[in-house]
Formats: C-alpha cells, structure tokens, sequence
C-alpha cells in the first residue's frame, strides 16, 4: 500500500520523512493551517529524499499558476482538491507531461462519488466532506458509501487517518494508498514519534 504523507513545513518534516520513506509527501500549496509558499516548498524539496515523490495539494488555483508552481518546486504529482473541472485536468497534462494528476472527491454521497469515476484523473483521493473546509479536518471519510461503490481504479483515502484506525479501514476497503496529515500531527506540527508509529503499521513491521 502506497503511503502519502502531508502538510510538510518545517525543515524538521523533512527530516523525518527521509527517515521513514513514505512514497509520496505532500506540500499543500492552499488554505491557511498547513499551506507553504512555492519558495518554500522548493528549498525544503532540494533536501527530500528523490526515492520520495513531491506531490503539490491546490484547491481551486488557476491552472496556470499549478503548472507554474508545479515546475518552480519540481512536483511528480498535482493534487487537485478543489472543483476543479475535466478541462483543467486536461490542461495540466498538456502542460505537465510525465506530472500525475490527482482528483480529491469530499465524498459526501453516491452522486458525488460516481460523478468523480467519471474524470479522467490518474489517481482518485477520496476525503471526508466538510461545508467549511477542502481537506485536513481530520474526520473519516463516509466508508459507508466507499465500501459500497465497489470502486474498481485504484485510489488514495484520505480524512481522519491515525495509528488506532488505519488497520482496520485499510483492510476493510482496501486503498490503493493513504494519505495521512492530522494522524501524525501533535498541537497542528508534524509528531516523528507518530509518523514512525504509523509507518510501521503500515509497512507491517509492527
């Protein structure tokens, strides 16, 4: 199971997850609590670990301005986590050759979920709904309606992520991959104690 973790800020973020190795990080590149500026993001990139993909969270930017960040911090993947359209989609391919993207669904119900099938993301990210928030709010994801739609391409899950749930969830739904913010964040800052909790549950080493 692929391993997404986000929210990264810190030079000390850094470090931990070249420690840990999960398969993707996260530079959230929106809202307030955990964005980074581009800047930032590139300087703090130089010193990941290039076994580890850097993927880029934006929520309703102008595609324009993905593509541009995007290049500035070197992205393998561009997480869309807002309403963003097919034609947008379409664009960042155009203009990002060889850049994955990624669809966030705030899975709300089964309209919402099928209507997202239908994009032609490479990856799906499956989050909790939230009327004040695109993503980070630490609720779990509606697994009802998941479990439910019998999802047959592979996608992330997201929402609520932690080491008292993530064994259980996983093996109930069976991701692709997982995306994992506030479950390894003590008082909103990155926690190494849980992050090396986690990995190693998911890694089955535990």
């Amino acid at each position: 199971m692929k391993v997404k973790l986000c929210g990264v800020k810190r030079p000390e973020d850094i470090w931990y997850m070249n420690e840990f190795q999960p398969d993707y990080v996260g530079f959230v590149f929106a809202g307030t609590k955990r964005r980074i500026t581009p800047q930032t993001a590139a300087k703090l990139a130089e010193k990941l670990d290039r076994n580890i993909q850097k993927v880029g969270v934006f929520v309703n930017e102008q595609p324009e301005t993905v593509a541009m960040v995007a290049k500035m911090v070197g992205l393998q993947a561009i997480q869309l986590h807002g309403n963003e359209t097919e034609e947008e989609i379409a664009y960042l391919r155009t203009r990002l050759p060889g850049c994955s993207v990624w669809k966030a669904v705030r899975v709300q119900d089964e309209r919402s979920l099928s209507a997202a099938l239908r994009l032609s993301a490479d990856f799906l990210l499956l989050d909790s709904f939230s009327d004040s928030s695109y993503g980070g709010t630490g609720k779990i994801a509606n697994l009802a309606v998941i479990q439910k739609a019998n999802i047959a391409r592979p996608y992330f899950l997201a929402g609520g992520l932690n080491s008292d749930n993530i064994r259980t969830i996983a093996a109930s739904l069976h991701p692709y991959g997982v995306d994992i913010s506030s479950g390894i964040e003590t008082d909103g800052v990155k926690d190494r104690k849980k992050i090396e909790t986690i990995m190693r549950i998911i890694r089955n080493i535990l």
